[in-house]
This record gives structure tokens, sequence and C-alpha cells, in this order.
């Protein structure tokens, strides 16, 4: 049986109908492995270089900035003279006179003398007598490790002969004598504060600790020191604690944070599920205050409920869990925003970016300008701050606004450099809100530099047993990381505190405010010596 040529041409027809269907079907699948391909090539490069590249996010010196009226200021440019040539005979550094003087000058000082017996007093040429003439002074740093000793507490009991032989109510009156930190054990002030600040401070883990008493002779197990910081926490260090929250709420200007921790044992939780840490903390003015409080979520009520009563400017990263917190103006970080446009450098492979133009580069110089003039209004007051931003950031703001519109049109929405780009369009209310005030800052990174203790400790000890252990290591840290802030040492302000607290009415605010790290009130030996000039 023969086809006619009408059914011929029809089946063709449909033939290449289904082929051209085919093709564009297989073309899209194609574009979209082209494109989940370069994804996954820029998310290995990235990861190595997070793995094996340096970490500074500074713009090489090498690498020329993008100029965009680069005509024009070439046009206007003489040419530069000849350099003067100079030859370097050293790269060393001299130090000041006097520097290791004034950076000894606050430790005691032991004096070991070396004379001749009076037998060798003799002089080796004619035989002549000695006499002292000069001397020469070599000075050595010693280092005293850690020591344990007992103090003993008597407290001498008095009682009344003369009610005794009378058989009245015989009257006992006990010397005065300093209440125990902790009742019951063997735990000093001394002792307490020596252990926060080996874990809280130096990073130091418990079962570490409890090794190092063991080399000591003494056998304090990881439990024993556990309850201790437990219990004076809770006790007494507590009471500090919200006396600075409500100090925190009073300020104008804070800045937020927020980080993973794992607790092993929370009620209904499996023990690899991650909590958090919040971080909140002041500005540049007012006293430097540093909080940290344990949540099992990141929900956005406990930011709410932790800042019920603030109102003013808030510094964030971009989550959005602080979304609508009431009387609350959100201040984003552009040091993100800048982070995020050098990935997407960072992500490209090397072909791409050399001697090339390329938009994640533009995306960086813009944020690059931002932060070139706060660093030129670094030491200028507020008003004058401002002033200079609406006058000369402004305009750097509405040119990058229009380049990222211009950028969003076109760009890949998964790839590094479209996300840098949305990211910046997303948060652009908060991004641009540095422009109310000159005291507002132009990123986060004041608490992220405060959350970094945390950090580095956490890779130390890992994970908090239980709840109320992390309570009180959101405490013991916000004590101690207030205390450097306003250039305590801490284990000489904890001492203080814990031995302050038992005597004072810790209910009493003022004399709460008499203890707190920014008072004027504390002692000296509290406070870190000031660094000598180098």
């Amino acid at each position: 049986m023969t086809l006619s040529s009408d059914a011929t041409t029809e089946d063709l027809r449909h033939r290449c109908a289904a082929l051209e269907q085919q093709n564009a079907a297989l073309l899209q699948q194609i574009a979209e492995l082209t494109a989940k391909l370069h994804w996954f090539e820029e998310q290995f490069r990235l990861a190595r270089h997070r793995q094996f590249g340096a970490s500074s996010e500074r713009t090489p010196t090498e690498q020329q900035p993008l100029i965009f009226n680069e005509a024009e200021v070439e046009a206007a440019s003489p040419a530069p003279p000849e350099p003067t040539l100079e030859t370097v005979n050293s790269y060393r550094r001299r130090k000041a006179r006097g520097h290791r003087e004034a950076m000894l000058q606050d430790l005691p000082v032991e004096t070991i003398e070396y004379r001749l017996p009076e037998a060798e007093q003799i002089c080796p040429a004619c035989g002549g007598p000695l006499h002292e003439m000069s001397t020469e002074v070599r000075q050595e740093l010693q280092i005293i490790p850690a020591q344990a000793k007992v103090i003993e507490h008597v407290r001498h009991i008095y009682g009344c002969r003369h009610c005794e032989r009378e058989e009245v109510t015989a009257s006992i009156v006990p010397a005065p004598m300093p209440a125990p930190v902790i009742p019951g054990s063997l735990a000093s002030a001394s002792t307490v504060a020596y252990v926060m600040t080996q874990k809280f401070v130096e990073g130091l883990p418990l079962y570490r600790q409890e090794q190092q008493f063991e080399r000591l002779g003494i056998a304090l197990s990881r439990q024993t020191l556990a309850n201790w910081m437990l219990i004076a926490a809770d006790r007494w260090l507590s009471p500090l604690y919200e006396r600075m929250h409500e100090h925190l709420l009073r300020q104008e200007i804070l800045h937020a944070d927020e980080t993973t921790v794992q607790v092993l044992h929370e009620p209904g939780r499996a023990a690899q599920t991650q909590s958090y840490f919040w971080l909140y903390r002041t500005g540049r003015d007012g006293p430097p205050i540093v909080l940290f409080e344990y949540q099992q979520t990141r929900a956005g009520e406990h930011a709410r409920k932790f800042l019920s009563g603030f109102s003013g400017y808030l510094h964030v990263d971009g989550y959005s869990g602080y979304d609508g917190l009431p009387n609350v103006t959100l201040v984003g970080c552009w040091a993100h925003a800048r982070r995020k446009f050098d990935e997407a450098l960072k992500a490209l492979p090397p072909s791409a970016r050399a001697g090339k133009r390329v938009a994640a580069q533009e995306g960086l110089e813009f944020c690059n300008r931002l932060f070139a003039l706060e660093r030129e209004l670094a030491d200028v007051t507020p008003a004058e701050r401002q002033a200079a931003r609406l006058e000369r950031s402004r305009p750097v703001l509405e040119e990058f606004h229009t380049w990222l519109e211009r950028q969003a049109a076109c760009a890949l929405p998964k790839s590094a450099f479209g996300q840098a780009v949305q990211y910046c369009l997303n948060q652009w209310s908060k991004l641009t809100a540095f422009l109310q005030d000159g005291r507002l800052e132009l990123d986060n990174n004041r608490s992220e530099r405060s959350i970094k203790a945390f950090v580095i400790g956490r890779k130390n000890w890992l994970f908090a047993n239980t709840p109320r252990g992390a309570r009180s290591s959101a405490i013991i840290y916000s004590i101690v990381e207030t205390a450097k802030e306003n250039g305590l040492n801490p284990f000489a302000y904890l001492t203080y505190l814990l031995d302050r607290l038992l005597n004072v009415d810790i209910g009493n605010p003022a004399a709460l405010d008499d203890l707190l790290p920014w008072s004027a009130n504390l002692p000296a030996t509290c406070r870190v010596p000031a660094s000598p000039t180098a």
C-alpha cells in the first residue's frame, strides 16, 4: 500500500514539530543544567576559599579602584613626576626609648645582688684591693604559675561568765566573719573567679581545669567546678546581670546578633538540636554593656521580649526575626552587603577576574566608597558626621540603588552575584537608615566582635549540659565581656564582685550600681594597667 504525497507531507510536518518541541525542551534543559553547574562551581570555589584561602575581606591594595568618572579625572590630572629612588637599609622597627621600663613599672620587683666575697676583692694584676666602681643590671620577666593555698577562717565565740553564774540566759557573741560564697564548700571568691575566667575568658574546658588542679595535688571534679559556677551565677551574678539589662534598655542605640549553641539535655529535644545565644550590646555612646541570653530557638519573639521597653535604633545583620519590633528603627549592616559582593567575586573563575571589570567588583567598590568616607569621619561629632553623610554618602547610595536595579534585571537569581544584588535591594530601607543619625554606624561589626569570644570558646567546650548551665554561661559571659569592654581585668573584677556581693543588699539598685563594670567606685586593682606607648 502506497501513502499519498499529502499524507507523507503531513507526517513530516508532525515529525518536524515534535523535533522542534524536543529541541526546545533540550535547550531549556541544557540552560538549566548549565546554570546549576555554574552555581555548583561557585559554591565549590567559595568552599575551597573558606577552607584554604585568606579569611580577610580587605580589597587587595594592588587592585586599582574603579573610578566611574575616570575620563574627567584623568583629563584634569597632571602627569605624576618620576618617583625618587631611595635605598632602604633596614626594615627593622626601632622601639621608642623607655618602652621596657613603662611596661614593667607596675610589676613587683625582686632584686638579687651579686658581689665578690671580700677575700676575692683583690686585683689579679697587682694584688691591690678592689673597690666597687659601677653596677650592671639585667632584667628578666619571671612567671609564677597558679598556686593554691588554704585560708582557714577561725571565728572566736564569746560568752558572759556573769550570766553563766547567775543562770541567766547566756549571752553568746560571735566575732564578725565574712560570709562564704557557697556555704559548706571549699570555694572562695578567688577560686570561683579563677574557674570562670579560665573557661569564659581563656576558653579552657572544665575537664582540662580538672587536670590542672590534679597537677597541683587537688582533687576537684568537673562536676564540682560546674556546680560552683552555677550557684555563684544564679545567686550572686544574676542580680547584677538584671541591673545591666535595665541600663541597656535606657540607651537609644543598640546592636544585636545571634549564634548557635548545643545544649545536650533540653526537655523534649534531641541532643543534636541547635539552640541559640542572643547578643545585645550598646553602641558607640553610653557605657559599654554586652549581654548574652540563652534561648532554645531563633524566633523573633525572644528579641521582642528581651528588648521590651527599648525605643531607638537597633543595628542588625538582616535576620527577619527583628522585624516588627515596636518603637525600633532597624539599621542594616553594610559589612554584610559588602561581604556578599566579595564572595561573588571570589566565586568567579580566575579567567573571569583577570584584568576584567566585572559587575561583582563594581558592587564591591560602591561599598568601599561608603566605608572610605566613614573612616574620614571617625573623629568628628555626630552632627558633623550626619551632615557629611547627607552631602557625600547619599549620592553614592542613589547611584548604587540605580545600579542594583539595572543588575537585578539580568543577574541570575541563584548565583552568588544575584543573591548579593537581591540582598541589598531587600535590605535597602535598613541599609540607608544610618543617614538618620550621626551616632549610627555603617555596620554591625561591634556586635560581631563581642560575640567572637563566645564563638571561640564554643570550639573548646563544645556544648552546655543543661538549660540551667546555658543560662549561667550567658550571665558569666555577659559579666566578663562587659568587664573587658570597660578596661577591667576579668579575674580581679569577678573576685571583687563575689567578695562584695555577699555583704551588700543585692535588692538595692544603688548598691548594685556601685559594682557595675563602668562604676567609678571600683578599686584600681580591678583595672588593666595602661599599655605603654610602643
